[in-house]
C-alpha cells in the first residue's frame, strides 16, 4: 500500500492548487492549473465552473490510481463570495458571478428601503455594503433581476461546499463561507438576519453543518472521508489557532490582504463596519474580527504602471530589494503619489504621478503607501485589544520591502512571516482531524521566520 495521505484541493480565483499531505501533515505532493474564465450572460468575465469540476475529477482519479499514495481523506477550500447553484437533478443552471460584477442600484435602493436603513443593516450583518461582493445578495438580485432563473434554483450552494458536492451529492451549508461578508448572517441574533427568512432565500439554503463534518465514500473501492469544504480565509486561519498559545493577528495576503483577529469575543460596532471592518466566522461559529484591503490587486495594477512608465519588463519588481537609506528619505518627505484603481480611499490625487527617477524610488513609495493602508487594517482588526502576535503568510510575506516596511511601523509586534505557501490548503486537511498539535507545528510546517524592524543609519 501507499503512503497514507490527506488530498485538498485548494481553490483560488487565480490558481487551483492540489496538495496531498502525510499522516504528520507534511506536504509530499503539489500540483496547480490555471483556467481561463469564461463570460457570463451579461458579457462580464465568470469562473468556468465546468472545467473547474473536469479538472477537479481527473486529477482525484490521477491520484487514485497512483500506487504511491492511498488517500483517506479529502477536503476543500475555495474563495469566498460566490455561488454555484443547482437544479433537483445537482445540475448547474447559472453562472458562477464573479464578486466583481456590479450591482444594480435601483435594486440597492429597493432592498434597503425594505431591509434598511442601511448603516443599521450593515451592522447587524458585520460588513459594508459591496455589491455582489455580499453573496447573499446576489439571490436577491436574481430574484428581481432574473426570477425564472430564480425559480429554477433548488440548492445555492457556496463555493467550498460545491467542491465538496461533486464528490459527495450531498447539499450542505457550513459556517465560515455563510460568515464572509456574505450579509446574510446576523452577528448578534447568530442566526440568519430576518431578510432571508422573508424573502424565501433560506429554502433555497441547505442545511447548516459543522466545518468538521465528513462523508465516507467510495472511489474505485477504496473508502474516503470527504469534508464539506471551508471558506479559505478561514482554513489560513485555522492552523495558527490550532498552533498557537497567546492571541495573534493573522495577516493573509494574496489577491485580498485580509487581517484576521479570531479572539475578539464582540460583533462590530456601525463606526468599525464604516471603516472597512467586516466580521467572519470560525468552524464552530464564533465571531472573527477582519478588516480587508484590496492589497493584491491594487499592487498587480500599480506595478504594472510602474513598468510601462520606467521602461522594465513586467517581472522586474521581483528584482527589487528593500532599501532602508531610500525608505528612509522618502517617508521624511512622504505625501500621496498613487491614484489606487481598486481601493476606495479619500483625498487622493487625481492622477498617480511619478516624481522620480527610477523605478525603485516608485516601488518604495508604492509599498509605503500600500503598507500604511495595511497598517490601519490589522489595528482595526485588533479592536484595541492587547496582541503582540502577528502572522503574515499569502504572497506578500516573501516581498522584503513589504514586510520590513510593516515591521517598521509596528514596532511593537512581534512579527513573524511563513515561507511556506500551505495556509488554506494545510488549514482544510486539519479541520478534519482532532489530534491537539505539536507545540513546534507552525515552525516546522510553516518555516516560520522572526522579523526584526530595521535600524535606521
Amino acid at each position: 500500500m501507499g503512503k497514507k495521505v490527506t488530498a485538498v484541493f485548494d481553490i483560488g480565483k487565480t490558481n487551483k492548487k492540489f496538495f496531498l499531505f502525510d499522516e504528520e501533515y507534511t506536504e509530499v505532493h503539489r500540483e496547480y492549473v490555471r483556467l481561463p474564465t469564461i463570460t457570463d450572460e451579461d458579457g462580464y468575465p465568470a469562473e468556468d465552473i465546468g472545467a473547474l469540476r473536469q479538472w477537479l475529477l481527473k486529477v482525484f482519479e490521477g491520484t487514485l490510481a497512483n500506487q504511491a499514495y492511498q488517500i483517506t481523506s479529502l477536503n476543500f477550500s475555495g474563495y469566498g463570495a460566490s455561488w454555484v447553484y443547482v437544479d433537483k437533478e445537482g445540475q448547474i443552471v447559472a453562472p458562477l458571478y464573479d464578486y466583481t460584477k456590479p450591482f444594480n442600484s435601483e435594486i440597492k435602493a429597493v432592498f434597503f428601503e425594505t431591509y434598511g436603513p442601511e448603516d443599521v443593516f450593515t451592522e447587524a450583518v458585520g460588513s459594508p455594503f459591496y455589491g455582489m461582493l455580499n453573496s447573499g445578495l446576489q439571490l436577491y438580485w436574481l430574484k428581481k433581476r432574473r426570477p425564472q432563473l430564480y425559480d429554477r434554483i433548488a440548492y445555492a450552494l457556496h463555493l467550498p461546499q460545491y467542491l465538496s458536492y461533486v464528490f459527495t451529492g450531498v447539499p450542505v451549508s457550513e459556517y465560515t463561507s455563510i460568515g464572509c461578508h456574505t450579509a446574510l448572517w446576523d452577528f448578534e441574533e447568530k442566526d440568519y438576519h430576518r431578510w432571508v427568512y422573508q424573502e424565501g432565500i433560506h429554502k433555497k439554503l441547505p442545511s447548516i453543518l459543522p466545518s468538521e463534518t465528513v462523508y465516507e465514500r467510495s472511489f474505485q473501492g477504496k473508502k474516503i472521508q470527504v469534508g464539506v469544504g471551508i471558506h479559505d480565509s478561514s482554513a489560513a486561519l485555522l492552523p495558527y489557532i490550532k498552533g498557537s498559545m497567546a492571541p495573534f493577528v493573522l495577516v493573509s495576503t494574496g489577491t485580498w490582504s485580509i487581517s484576521l483577529n479570531p479572539f475578539f469575543p464582540h460583533a462590530l460596532v456601525q463606526e468599525e463596519v464604516e471603516k472597512g471592518g467586516v466580521s467572519f466566522l470560525r468552524t464552530d461559529g464564533r465571531t472573527v474580527r477582519s478588516a480587508r484591503l484590496f492589497l493584491g490587486n491594487e499592487y498587480k495594477v500599480q506595478v504594472a504602471v510602474l513598468s510601462e512608465t520606467y521602461g522594465k519588463s513586467p517581472d522586474y519588481h521581483e528584482t527589487v530589494r528593500f532599501n532602508g537609506d531610500l525608505f528612509s528619505r522618502i517617508e521624511k518627505d512622504f505625501e500621496p503619489m498613487f491614484h489606487w484603481q481598486s481601493l476606495d480611499q479619500q483625498e487622493l490625487p487625481k492622477i498617480s504621478f511619478m516624481k522620480y527617477a527610477t523605478f525603485e524610488e516608485a516601488y518604495h513609495q508604492l509599498l509605503l503607501e500600500l503598507v500604511k493602508l495595511q497598517v490601519e487594517c490589522i489595528s482595526l482588526a485588533k479592536g484595541g485589544m492587547d496582541i503582540t502576535g502577528l502572522y503574515i503568510d499569502g504572497g506578500f510575506a516573501a516581498n522584503e520591502t513589504y514586510v520590513k516596511m510593516l515591521t517598521h511601523f509596528l514596532r511593537e509586534m512581534h512579527v513573524s512571516t511563513a515561507t511556506a505557501s500551505l495556509g488554506s490548503a494545510l488549514g482544510a486537511a486539519l479541520v478534519l482531524g482532532e489530534r491537539t498539535l505539536p507545540q513546534h507545528f507552525l515552525t516546522q510546517h510553516y518555516g516560520l521566520a522572526h522579523q526584526t524592524a530595521f535600524l535606521k543609519t
